[in-house]
């Protein structure tokens, strides 16, 4: 099993677990407080750095149950963890929702972090691309 080390930045962190077992993300907790207006976003620190092994990125996902009950979203989703990186884990959160505020209180659970396996390819130019069925056929090809 591979390890995820993290660093507390600030005492009252939360470290980050996994609700049931077997579930592939963690949760992250908010550690400060924001207050959202209907449509505004906040940049919510985590008061965590982790380490994410070589060959995996982490990726921080929103919590369905904040994004169905409260319109609350992650804006870059997924945010995107590179193995190199140290800093704190912080969420860029959205209220989708045109008119309740959202408070974001330290300690609430306001995302996830899934670590996964990632290939690192060198990028090499070619003329060509090899052909597919799909081919150059963009947004709502398949009709569905």
């Amino acid at each position: 099993m591979t390890e995820l080390q993290v660093r507390r930045l600030r005492e009252d962190a939360v470290l980050p677990e996994r609700a049931y077992p077997g579930d592939a993300g963690l949760d992250l907790s908010a550690c400060e407080r924001h207050e959202l207006a209907p449509g505004e976003r906040a940049v919510v620190g985590t008061g965590l750095a982790v380490a994410i092994p070589e060959g995996c990125a982490g990726f921080v996902q929103p919590r369905s149950g904040l994004a169905a009950r409260h319109g609350i979203s992650v804006v870059n989703a997924p945010g995107l963890i590179d193995s190199g990186y140290r800093g704190e884990i912080r969420v860029v959160l959205l209220n989708t929702d045109a008119a309740e505020p959202f408070v974001v209180e330290p300690g609430m659970r306001i995302a996830q972090l899934v670590v996964v396996a990632v290939e690192t390819p060198d990028p090499v130019e070619v003329d060509e691309l090899p052909e597919t069925e799909r081919g150059v056929r963009g947004f709502g090809s398949s009709a569905v």
